[in-house]
């Protein structure tokens, strides 16, 4: 039941981000590795309340089987599907055996389709955003939002207009209604300029240089802890650099600088890491996030044995 609630939502966001409305549109499985063959497939299927017939597209029209398949809304066991399949087409046993076999597909896949999303991996979604004001419960923070959804648009392989859809599935509200707007301006819009709509609409209006100010100001806060305070360093950097107030290449030396400058309760720990002597060349962000949560956990595994020396229990 939570897979088939998975799915339904998966239509949906498939059909906000085509502009579609979803009570025209039906969903259909298929196995990766299972080839579509004309011959088994029908080229219309009868809804069950007798209305017109829904045509059945497949990239190989010309082999495609001239049967229609009368699909009913009621489970039933396999063995009275094929009943049912022979009376229907009594004087065409190969449409029936072809129908038939179409069928044994159908259930084969639904018996594995749980296991197949676990092999290849669902897709990482976004959690929701509307642009609401207090932001409701559940849903993201514009800046956390963008965060996650310029990585998936950077490091998706799929196409600019699968990413597009994979951000209005995300989308409610207002911010919805934005993206809508973009879309009918053009309808080939990419997905970063829709990003960057949103982010006109929701996101600061501070330029890049006002963003770099604010951010060579972090300080290092009481009883903060310097991989803390370098992930907050870290957020104002990229909000820097989004909006071209540094250039990307300077982002390592400038975090550097800035660690050194913030970190006003750390000053042994910077010590210990000869950060300052590497200035030249500086880490990268997990480089440097690596080393300190490194020294950090020593320095924690330090504090609790020396309290036991000095009390003289040491066995």
């Amino acid at each position: 039941m939570a897979h088939m609630k998975e799915l339904v939502s998966e239509l949906k966001g498939w059909c906000r981000g085509e502009a579609l409305d979803e009570a025209h549109a039906v969903l259909v499985l298929m196995q990766e590795d299972e080839e579509v063959k004309g011959e088994i497939v029908p080229i219309e299927v009868l809804p069950i309340d007798g209305g017109r017939p829904w045509p059945v597209i497949i990239a190989d029209p010309a082999t495609q089987a001239s049967t229609a398949v009368y699909m009913s809304g009621t489970q039933q066991a396999p063995g009275k599907h094929v009943e049912g399949l022979h009376t229907l087409f009594p004087e065409d046993e190969a449409a029936a055996k072809s129908t038939e076999a179409i069928l044994r597909a159908v259930s084969d896949l639904l018996d594995k389709t749980s296991k197949s999303s676990n092999e290849h991996g669902s897709y990482r979604r976004l959690r929701t955003f509307s642009g609401l004001l207090p932001t409701p419960a559940g849903e993201e923070q514009f800046d956390h939002w963008l965060g996650q959804a310029r990585l998936i648009v950077e490091e998706c392989e799929c196409s600019h207009k699968e990413k597009r859809r994979r951000l209005m599935e995300s989308l409610r509200g207002p911010a919805l209604d934005i993206v809508k707007a973009v879309r009918a301006s053009d309808p080939d819009v990419g997905p970063e300029d829709c990003l960057e709509a949103l982010e006109h609409a929701f996101g600061t209006a501070e330029s890049g240089k006002e963003l770099y100010f604010a951010f060579r100001l972090l300080q290092q806060q009481p009883g903060e802890k310097l991989s803390d305070f370098l992930r907050r360093l870290e957020q104002s950097l990229n909000r820097v650099v989004q909006r071209d107030g540094l250039p990307l290449g300077s982002a390592d030396r400038v975090r550097l600088d800035q660690l050194l400058r913030g970190a006003i309760a750390s000053d042994l720990m910077l010590v210990n890491l000869c950060l300052r002597e590497r200035r030249a060349k500086p880490p990268t962000f997990l480089e440097l996030l690596k080393e300190i949560r490194t020294e950090e956990e020593y320095e924690a595994s330090r504090n609790k044995i020396t309290p036991v020396i000095q009390g003289g229990n040491v066995r």
